[in-house]
């Protein structure tokens, strides 16, 4: 089964450029039921602009299209937006404030957020700047762009214990000298006006995430990384956002103010153990599982760390935080839906999450929340 399998092909029912200033026009698209509960997907990056399986089936992969009006938008610079690889006027709060001018557009009042990886940091940054217009958060893949995870992640010691062979081809770009802070050193190529310098950074930088990102090396995910057009508008926007400390404090965005702004708003943050690009996630290690039937260690890979959900949870528990391990090999195929799921005689909660992995055998798994005892379940349907 794949996923356009569950709920049939799905076609956008609109797509259009929105003009947002007078240097940056939006690419937006919207699917599904356009009378539907109103959701908008934040793609990851920054810079990644939402993929051709975000596009073909946002809908079918995460949400019942006969229920959700989807709206999807490449951020500035990124994707079918233009100006292309554009860092002017490109910051963290332009682009809360284009999700904003996005819904007056559309005329929503308010609607469900989801977003992760980078598309996490973004829809907690866009609820804390307009609580009143935000109906419920899904985040998974909790990244908050704070300066320990980008040094896991792109400095060392951390991912670079994990994969060293792609490790050695990231930093063979940049002299010894400049090593103690790669990313300032990415950032002086990838800003370059030396066009050979600046693709050859922007490739470098594309492929050390696409390589290390995902569970299951995906050797098409990586070829994408070379391809001139992606590679600089990912590399140099993701960049710029990291050099700059995504114009935040550091932390800033599980800061106690900062939560209780948003502390009223029905959320899920999701911990997937296994999955894909911006998956919180442990890559399991197994040593001779078949005749001892045990696993031996867990350790986390990605810049999206089980730590910043755990974090974020500490801070704000209203939300509700859940763990799932899923199927790394069925990972192409993990659906989710939501709907109203009540935790409370006061309050509603929006999710009854269904994660459905194709080519796996027909189950229901019920995993009850601690807190309220309410189930959360899982649905694997026959392939």
């Amino acid at each position: 089964m794949t996923s356009s399998a569950l709920f049939g092909p799905v076609q956008p029912f609109a797509s259009e450029h929105l003009q947002v200033s007078d240097l940056h026009s939006l690419y937006l698209e919207q699917s599904g039921n356009p009378d539907g509960k109103p959701i908008i997907f934040i793609h990851g990056g920054p810079g990644g602009g939402c993929s051709a399986e975000d596009r073909s089936v946002a809908s079918p992969r995460f949400f019942d299209p006969a229920n959700y009006h989807v709206i999807l938008f490449d951020q500035r610079g990124s994707g079918k937006s233009t100006p292309p690889s554009c860092l002017e006027e490109n910051t963290t709060w332009h682009l809360v404030e284009d999700i904003e001018k996005i819904r007056q557009h559309l005329k929503i009042d308010k609607w469900v957020v989801f977003g992760g990886s980078w598309g996490s940091t973004l829809s907690l940054a866009y609820a804390q700047a307009h609580p009143a217009r935000v109906k419920g958060l899904i985040l998974r893949g909790i990244f908050a762009l704070r300066r320990a995870e980008l040094e896991f992640f792109y400095q060392g010691p951390g991912t670079s214990f994990i994969f060293p062979e792609y490790w050695e081809e990231y930093v063979s770009i940049i002299p010894q000298e400049e090593r103690n802070d790669m990313i300032s050193a990415y950032y002086k190529r990838l800003t370059s006006d030396d066009k050979a310098v600046r693709s050859e950074a922007a490739k470098r930088w594309s492929v050390w995430e696409c390589s290390t990102s995902r569970l299951m090396i995906d050797p098409d995910y990586i070829k994408k990384a070379y391809e001139d057009d992606f590679s600089d508008k990912f590399a140099r926007i993701e960049c710029h956002y990291f050099f700059n400390g995504g114009w935040m404090r550091d932390g800033q965005l599980l800061e106690k103010a900062e939560i209780d702004k948003i502390r009223q708003i029905p959320a899920v943050i999701i911990f997937f153990f296994w999955g894909g690009g911006g998956s919180q996630r442990r890559r399991a290690i197994y040593l001779d599982t078949h005749h001892t039937n045990r696993k031996f260690g867990l350790i986390w890979v990605g810049v999206c760390p089980a730590k910043t959900a755990w974090e974020l949870h500490q801070a704000w528990p209203e939300a509700e935080l859940y763990q799932i391990a899923d199927i790394p090999r069925k990972k192409k195929g993990l659906l989710m839906s939501c709907c109203k799921l009540p935790t409370s005689s006061k309050t509603s909660r929006f999710f009854l999450f269904c994660l459905i992995f194709s080519s796996v055998s027909c189950c229901r798994l019920v995993i009850h929340n601690p807190q309220q005892n309410q189930p959360l379940i899982i649905i694997l349907p026959k392939p």
